[in-house]
């Protein structure tokens, strides 16, 4: 865009208007960088997050112009942000609700030269459909069993040419293309959101859920344990707080020899066991 231009492409002038309207709208603007995401994996989230989310793909030096423009707190550093090809994405939700829900919807896609194999790589035994040829070699080099039959490549048992975490080959990537298997599961994580002035970095923004639904388990049960070693009654605790006390006055009794309905055989049965005991001793003993 240079300075002495008037008119701007159809596609451009929409971007614009956009991004001054959109950050005012939403408390929270989010950015999402491209360079290790494929325009794919943006198709499902559109449709996912359809009336939550406004999803707009940017040009960097447009949506530069645009934001630094607007009189928003924090602004400013998100616009330092915005190189390459990004992604911003505006909405009222939490961007930590946001980025844990992308997280979730990730999705199976074809993998690279390169790229670390997400599940193990399992080809089947079937006719793959495909004319012999340099593919043969390609099947030979992946490890995979093949004869030819009827004019096509047949893959003669399931093989696993590729474990889980390992790398995948350049040709094995193009051959599991051709074969239709999806090896690698990809995900959108933000890369930075400002929320109503305060900025979030993108290792800021990253929750593991496992851990803190463990901690907030640990923490009721030591809160129910505390409560009833307190004696404090809730409607959640009443039921051990009672039984801990019926608990505690059934063994007082029992030692004090108070006689009840409800213990009698305990007691009886305490105070025979101390006859015994001191018949015992008084068995074995000799007098000075």
């Amino acid at each position: 865009m240079h300075e002495n231009r008037t008119t701007y492409p159809a596609k451009k002038t929409r971007m614009y208007q956009q991004l001054q309207e959109l950050p005012a709208k939403y408390k929270v603007t989010a950015l999402v960088r491209m360079e290790k995401v494929r325009s794919s994996q943006m198709l499902p989230l559109r449709k996912k997050f359809l009336g939550q989310v406004e999803i707009i793909s940017i040009k960097d030096k447009v949506a530069q112009k645009a934001l630094e423009k607007l009189n928003i707190p924090g602004i400013a550093k998100m616009v330092e942000a915005l190189t390459g090809q990004c992604v911003l994405m505006f909405t009222n939700m939490s961007p930590f609700k946001l980025n844990v829900l992308l997280g979730k919807n990730k999705i199976m896609m074809f993998g690279r030269g390169g790229d670390i194999a997400s599940v193990d790589i399992n080809v089947p035994a079937k006719n793959t459909g495909i004319a012999p040829g340099p593919m043969l070699t390609e099947f030979k080099e992946a490890g995979i069993p093949t004869k030819i039959d009827q004019g096509t490549i047949w893959i003669l048992k399931d093989s696993t040419p590729v474990k889980k975490g390992q790398p995948i080959p350049d040709k094995l990537a193009t051959l599991l293309q051709k074969l239709d298997i999806k090896s690698v599961e990809a995900g959108v994580l933000l890369d930075a959101a400002l929320e109503e002035g305060i900025q979030y970095k993108r290792e800021e923004l990253i929750i593991d859920l496992e851990s803190y639904r463990g901690l907030f388990a640990q923490a009721h049960q030591e809160a129910v344990s505390l409560s009833i070693e307190a004696g404090y009654i809730t409607k959640d605790n009443i039921k051990q707080v009672l039984a801990k006390a019926a608990h505690g006055s059934r063994s007082v009794a029992i030692e004090a020899g108070y006689i009840t309905e409800d213990i009698k055989e305990a007691v009886l049965q305490k105070a025979n066991a101390q006859a015994q005991s001191v018949a015992s001793k008084a068995k074995g003993y000799t007098p000075a």
